[in-house]
């Protein structure tokens, strides 16, 4: 059952786990990890097993506790107790996760059914000596020490060339545990208990596999302790199984290792190096790493000392977690008998206590710098000073989060401003599109309104216009009245105007097809140009034409964009009928994809209260007379069937500027203008 277990175990995602449901996008854990073992994936921080180093700092962060460790609570509770050979070895930190009740904490173990509870310390005695004799000895390079589980895992994964600069000795866990079954018979359960969440994968390592049963944090101990229903009010306070440790309690604090080794103050000073805290640790090992550091050992722990690892669970801060350890030691190491402890320590003299570790690169290949440049420009940073270098993403410089990138561990919408700036393009891209369609269903309305009314007016009109052609000629012939006559010429003159309004409601509101075919757009702005030049009251103007010399062929229906070129062109000669400068500028451009039309003007302009207004038929400023205020409306709906957008930018006093965009293979043949 316990080998079915481990191998599930290892089939299982790591140490560290994210739960999905919970992580909201805020990567804090990415800031923290210092193997960059965190991949985002659709907006969540998912952690990489094989790159994990299970050194808890991303548990520690997540305030969304979207973080879980592999637990062992049940295989203890389920298999370890009930065997009646289960043998705790409890971290000397205990003291800071228990600051209340930690006198009891062995008795709280036995009534769970541990048959032994035994300092891990004295594992760290077991093995002082031989760290004492690796400071002394002659050494080429800088000695590490390997008690760290985080550190060695770093290491393996991350600078295997530093591999054999480690230290060949086993933790204090691991020394613990083999003094423990050679003593008590291998048939024990050995079950660790303490603050640091790399002792799981520790004790599953080739190297010393088989040693340890199993790894409790201490938050998992306390939930075991709740389930089983233990009371410290009832329990009382009681001393730890032998072999008891002397100076190897301090091994949690920094610098305790070298206490513990007894290692004098002269030699600290200039050929020993104690560095705790993740980023220390991540510079001295970079340093070691370049030959530019000469000392002969350095202890090294990723946490503030085993006092601060990621399952101490307490609220205590480091200064008074400290406090509550020292006052234990100071408590219980006057009271140990030597003699015994040496002879547990002479117990052990047949033990090996060395082990050995191998490289398990998961480096990356580092992008190129065009690469680099690529990713940075994608987010829309295209010089160093586009670079915030906020730190949002989880990256400390938008250069590191870019070549994060391109090893396949971020995401580009892991960019604070980048997805602000892309949110408010799609917010602006969103107020454009539901102004189009309310404009679409407003001409739909409309245009249907209009097709009814002007069916019933176009008759009459007809008949006004025939009549009054006839009364006009009768006159005519009699030659009788010159003020008819005139008369007679006006009506025919309003009621031509009228038919003429009529027909652009008609073509406003009609529901044809239209008919494409091939069009050389330049051959038809020419020609549009041309015919207003006849007008006579537009000879003074000048047309000034702009093309980028590609071709300029589109599917289009030829009549209906002509009536757009017109109506635009006229527009802009209307509009600069009291300007100086009577210059219409026309640009022309196009690309594989599409063709654009720039069509500006030096005149009047349009108030920005008349922007919403522009497109909306009927909608004129123009004299009374000179405009239906269809003709926009018309164009509007002529771009839409084919394909294309329509917009406009004006200054008032300065002028105003149409910009067409039309595709330049039409596809859909059969739309409908409304």
């Amino acid at each position: 059952m316990n080998a079915l277990y481990h191998q599930s175990k290892k089939m299982n995602k790591g140490i560290v786990r994210t739960i999905l449901d919970r992580c909201k996008r805020c990567y804090s854990c990415i800031r923290e990890c210092p193997a960059q073992a965190i991949k985002v994936i659709n907006g969540q921080a998912r952690v990489i097993s094989e790159r994990c180093i299970a050194c808890g700092h991303c548990v520690k962060v997540c305030s969304q506790d979207a973080k879980e460790i592999e637990s062992d609570v049940d295989l203890v509770c389920m298999e370890i107790l009930p065997s009646k050979k289960a043998v705790a070895i409890v971290a000397p930190s205990f003291a800071a996760s228990f600051p209340e009740n930690y006198l009891k904490i062995p008795s709280a173990l036995r009534k769970l059914g541990f048959t032994h509870v035994v300092e891990t310390a004295f594992g760290a005695d077991l093995i002082s000596n031989y760290y004492a004799e690796v400071i002394k000895a002659e050494n080429n390079k800088t000695i590490i020490s390997s008690s760290c589980p985080a550190v060695i895992n770093f290491i393996e994964k991350y600078h295997s060339e530093l591999v054999p600069n480690l230290a060949k000795i086993v933790s204090p866990m691991i020394a613990a545990g083999k003094y423990l079954k050679s003593e008590l018979g291998d048939d024990i359960k050995i079950v660790f208990i303490g603050p640091c969440v790399a002792k799981k994968s520790e004790y599953k390592s080739e190297e010393v596999e088989g040693i340890l049963d199993a790894v409790l944090t201490f938050t998992e101990l306390k939930s075991i302790l709740q389930k089983f229903s233990v009371n410290f009010n009832k329990l009382e306070e009681s001393d730890f199984d032998p072999p008891h440790a002397y100076l190897g309690k301090s091994f949690p604090l920094a610098g305790g290792l070298l206490k513990t080794a007894n290692v004098s103050d002269d030699i600290l000073e200039r050929e020993i190096v104690v560095v705790e805290g993740k980023k220390k640790v991540l510079e001295i090992i970079s340093e070691i790493a370049d030959n530019k550091i000469n000392a002969k050992f350095v202890d090294i722990l990723f946490c503030e000392g085993c006092i601060s690892g990621p399952a101490i669970d307490s609220d205590l801060n480091y200064y008074s977690r400290r406090e509550k350890v020292i006052n234990y030691i100071d408590r219980k190491i006057h009271s140990i008998d030597k003699q015994l402890w040496k002879s547990h320590l002479y117990n052990s003299r047949n033990i090996d206590f060395s082990r050995s570790f191998s490289g398990k690169n998961q480096l990356r290949p580092y992008p190129t710098e065009q690469k680099i440049k690529e990713i940075l420009a994608e987010t829309e940073k295209y010089s160093p000073k586009d670079e915030l270098n906020c730190g949002a993403c989880g990256y400390e410089t938008c250069r590191e989060y870019a070549v994060a990138i391109a090893k396949d561990l971020a995401e580009k919408e892991m960019c604070l401003p980048y997805l602000v700036d892309k949110l408010g393009k799609a917010y602006n891209e969103l107020n454009e599109t539901q102004e189009q369609l309310r404009i679409a269903e407003k001409m739909a309305s409309i245009g249907q309104l209009a097709a009814g009314v002007a069916h019933e007016i176009n008759n009459p009109l007809g008949s006004i216009l025939i009549y009054s052609s006839m009364l006009k000629n009768t006159i005519e012939k009699a030659a009788s009245d010159e003020q008819s006559i005139e008369d007679l010429e006006l009506i025919i003159e309003e009621a031509k105007r009228c038919k003429n309004i009529v027909s652009n409601l008609l073509n406003f509101a009609r529901q044809g097809k239209l008919n494409i075919s091939t069009v050389n757009f330049s051959k038809l702005l020419n020609s549009v140009i041309k015919l207003i030049k006849k007008n006579p009251n537009y000879t003074n103007y000048d047309f000034k034409v702009e093309t980028d010399g590609k071709g300029n062929s589109i599917d289009a229906d030829e009549d209906q964009l002509k009536q757009v070129l017109l109506n635009l062109i006229n527009n802009a000669c209307e509009a600069m009928s009291d300007s100086e400068n009577k210059v219409i500028d026309i640009k022309l451009s196009s690309d594989n994809n599409s063709i654009e039309a720039e069509i500006s003007d030096h005149g009047c302009g349009i108030p920005q209260e008349n922007f919403g207004k522009i497109f909306t038929p009927f909608f004129t400023t123009k004299k009374i007379g000179k405009g239906t205020g269809l003709g926009l409306a018309i164009s509007y709906g002529i771009i839409k069937m084919h394909r294309g957008d329509i917009s406009f930018k004006s200054e008032v006093g300065k002028g105003t500027t149409f910009k067409l965009k039309l595709p330049k293979n039409l596809q859909i043949q059969n739309i409908s203008l409304n």
